[in-house]
């Protein structure tokens, strides 16, 4: 492996530079996400002076005591805000609507986990500086290595064109990188309602010897079931996936953001890759389970060294999986040649490992 350059992390992190801006901010966005960043505000004593919505979203709402307002409202105030992006998306008109406000104001993203309480911030990126330079040395080309360095710069800043600047769609991904055959034997896991298994038919032009589907949410298993069910050699569970065979509290009826946590209300079935695949080969595996990758890749150890199936990662639901799962997955089988992509998406959701 090459050697390469450590990271240089950004002069001030985004916390510092929202603490002592001499601009009045504006929050833009209500939600889970908003919730997580203002409780950092507050605790860091940063003073915000209101909260904007999408002008087709302000209808009146109260969000943490503020008023839901339109910008056009709060810029006859404050005529030249810094704008705190607090939620997500991946919708091609959202993100040029962010990036033009981008061009006319000072515009910020702080980074929150979508799971787990860490903030990756400079306290966090000291505390394992160790395990993200050397998961730099991880990925198998150049282009990864940039998108690494970008995301941390992103995650430590807020600053919206590192993240920009490393934007690449999946179609790259799937005719360079995962180049499936028509005889994939696929495993999904966190299935959803079947739009990962419409990306799989469409790149392997409906051609596979079996997909296997695990979707945990019962509103959604409905639907993954329903989407499936003139599909031929396509079994669906309502199972989870873990490092064991047990049940495990779930929170569910939460559309994609369904997983499995302790504060859940109700049991659901987890499994193995291990025990699904024991007596099969597996060619080609997604994993995108709501923060229990580390779980689903530790319970599939004895698959992976065995079949290396070709993996689609997702490397962005707890802020140590950008370098905790690739150092995993590289123990687990050095074989494998690691590659890093971040689709459009504010903030860095849609982030992926990929193996082959």
């Amino acid at each position: 492996m090459p050697l390469v350059e450590r990271i240089m992390r950004p002069s001030l992190n985004v916390w510092t530079l929202l603490k002592y801006t001499p601009f009045p901010i504006i929050l833009y966005g209500t939600g889970n996400g908003a919730d997580k960043i203002l409780d950092e505000m507050e605790r860091l004593s940063i003073k915000i002076q209101g909260i904007m919505a999408s002008d087709d979203f302000v209808r009146g709402q109260i969000f943490r005591g503020f008023p839901v307002q339109r910008l056009s409202e709060l810029t006859q105030r404050y005529p030249h805000p810094l704008i705190v992006v607090a939620f997500g998306s991946q919708r091609p008109e959202v993100l040029r609507h962010i990036c033009d406000l981008s061009y006319q104001y000072q515009v910020l993203c702080p980074d929150v986990p979508v799971y787990g309480s860490e903030l990756f911030n400079d306290v966090f990126f000291d505390r394992h500086e160790n395990d993200i330079q050397r998961a730099l040395s991880c990925w198998a080309d150049a282009a990864s290595r940039r998108v690494y360095e970008n995301i941390i710069r992103f995650k430590l800043s807020g600053e919206l064109h590192y993240l920009t600047a490393v934007f690449s769609e999946k179609d790259e991904v799937f005719r360079e990188i995962l180049r499936l055959h028509d005889h994939e034997s696929y495993l999904d896991l966190g299935a959803y309602r079947g739009d990962t298994i419409d990306e799989f038919l469409h790149y392997t032009n409906g051609q596979y010897e079996r997909i296997t589907a695990l979707e945990p949410d019962p509103k959604n298993y409905r639907k993954l079931r329903e989407h499936t069910a003139a599909l031929r050699a396509c079994q669906c569970f309502r199972m989870g996936v873990w490092n064991t065979n047990t049940d495990l509290a779930f929170a569910g009826s939460e559309g994609r953001g369904s997983s499995l946590q302790g504060n859940g209300k109700r049991l659901v079935p987890v499994t193995t890759i291990d025990t699904l695949f024991a007596r099969r080969p597996l060619t080609y595996l997604k994993i995108d389970v709501e923060g229990a990758e580390e779980q689903a890749l530790s319970g599939g150890q004895h698959v992976l060294r065995r079949d290396k199936p070709r993996l689609n990662l997702a490397l962005y639901h707890r802020s140590e999986d950008l370098f905790k799962l690739p150092l995993l997955l590289k123990q687990i089988n050095p074989d494998y040649r690691l590659y890093l992509r971040q689709h459009p998406h504010i903030p860095a959701w849609d982030l992926n490992l990929y193996a082959v």
